[in-house]
């Protein structure tokens, strides 16, 4: 047989032990403040239906959906079909019904969606629920962007309280400040606020044109915004109308107070800026008590992500520290589940960007010493002798609770204290003849190169 050189798919990615142990960090860190929160961790299959998520994302998105080829014989359908009609073309849209039933999650909303309809019954609305899973979409590679990565949603159905709004400020402080970062901002828009600002102008068909352009006049300026403006059919008038919104200034509140003003004939308008101050409100009276937020929260005009889908409030996360683009974001939506037959069932949610999130500890050397240890002590091994008294004392840690390995078999020190390097394992257990006779274990701390004689009582109750 020919030698297979061996590689992975292109957009996949290995993680390594060290790798995995911060990945790990992260979302054990996100997953203890969604539960703190009243969230539930449920997971759905790899393969869903492949009907089950077709026509969900538009046309560009069902061409990313990985399809899974039926098994057997899936080419017999297609051949016995043509055999039976001669109109019947092999193209692919024809014959993608006849050889694929199922395909890999191309996000967890959908999969969510499913799972509140099939399980209605037995779940408690509003229901409240986390999902750390992998998701895989055929995109083209490119860096930071792969065809399997993890998404780390909350959402909450069920329910149109704002205060699962501000909940998810909160969910972003706490979880975001957990792992490290001090300068983050917590941007919040409303959809309603950005259709009344298209009813005034008088040019509601065109909000998402408004919107797209808007959103880059950090990166194109104002003159930038104008041009593309006018490219998609705007006038000079509309443009007048709407620079004293693209150039709100000031707090919150001046923001608020100058919408007001300028929205005071949309009746739409003015209900997102109620929903907003709600929000606030909320925010405020959750965290006036005890500390105040340690993210900025910053009201933005130009937020616009996922303007077709978000009905009301719509969030975005950005870290102040690095170059990165959003490291989390989410959105109030209405009829999540009209999809499958269940209407009329509001939610929110958000999102974690875990990939991002490690770029930025990683590069802001963030992730504590523990985040990069998996063993806390290596005992070492010279003889058979030394070996069948470190058995006992290896069982004893562990039974406490202490990460602890034996080095399998005895070899030279220098080869074992290599492998506790490798590992990073920040003590090691010399054994020998002395340690034997005396009862007395030596403990070695490999960052100093200090060593100390130590009582296995002692060794357990130091760690």
């Amino acid at each position: 047989m020919a030698s297979i050189k061996p590689s992975v798919p292109k957009g996949t990615r290995d993680f390594s032990p060290a790798e995995m142990v911060k990945r790990n960090y992260i979302f054990d860190t996100i997953k203890s403040v969604f539960r703190k929160f009243g969230y539930q961790e449920i997971q759905t299959p790899t393969m869903e239906n492949l009907d089950t998520l077709t026509g969900k994302y538009g046309d560009e998105g069902d061409k990313l959906i990985f399809k899974i080829l039926n098994s057997g014989d899936y080419w017999e359908k297609a051949e016995s079909k043509k055999l039976k009609a001669d109109s019947f073309e092999f193209s692919s849209k024809s014959l993608l019904p006849l050889i694929s039933e199922k395909a890999l999650r191309y996000d967890l909303t959908v999969p969510f969606a499913r799972y509140v309809v099939m399980h209605q019954n037995e779940i408690s609305f509003p229901f409240k629920r986390f999902q750390i899973q992998p998701v895989w979409r055929a995109d083209r590679p490119q860096k930071g962007r792969y065809r399997e990565f993890y998404q780390c949603d909350a959402d909450v159905v069920g329910s149109d309280s704002l205060l699962n709004e501000a909940e998810f400020i909160l969910i972003y402080d706490e979880a975001l400040s957990k792992l490290g970062l001090k300068d983050f901002t917590i941007k919040i828009n409303n959809r309603k606020i950005l259709s009344g600002i298209a009813e005034i102008i008088g040019k509601p068909e065109l909000i998402v044109d408004m919107t797209v352009a808007i959103d880059k006049l950090d990166k194109i300026g104002l003159d930038g915004v104008t041009k593309e403006l006018i490219e998609r059919g705007f006038t000079q008038e509309d443009i007048e109308k709407l620079k004293p919104v693209i150039l709100l200034e000031g707090s919150n509140t001046d923001k608020i107070e100058s919408l007001k003003e300028v929205l005071q004939s949309s009746e739409t308008g003015l209900k997102g800026i109620a929903e907003v101050e709600t929000i606030f409100g909320y925010v405020g009276s959750l965290t006036s008590q005890i500390a105040n937020l340690k993210s900025q929260l910053e009201l933005d005009i130009t937020l616009a992500r996922g303007l077709n889908y978000y009905t009301g409030a719509i969030f975005e996360v950005k870290t102040n520290e690095v170059a990165m683009g959003s490291i989390g974001g989410g959105g109030r939506y209405d009829d999540l589940t009209g999809m499958f037959g269940l209407k009329d069932l509001t939610g929110v949610g958000i999102s974690f960007g875990a990939d991002r999130i490690y770029d930025v500890l990683e590069e802001l050397n963030l992730f504590p010493q523990s985040a990069e240890e998996t063993t806390k002590l290596l005992i070492t091994n010279f003889d058979t002798d030394s070996e069948s008294y470190a058995l006992p004392i290896l069982m004893e840690l562990r039974r406490n609770g202490i990460a602890t390995e034996l080095y399998p078999s005895p070899t030279k020190l220098k080869k074992q204290m290599s492998y506790a390097d490798n590992k990073r394992i920040p003590f090691v257990v010399l054994i020998g003849a002395e340690e034997i006779q005396t009862g007395l274990l030596t403990l070695k701390d490999m960052k100093s190169g200090e060593q100390q004689k130590i009582t296995l009582e002692q060794l357990i109750a130091k760690f």
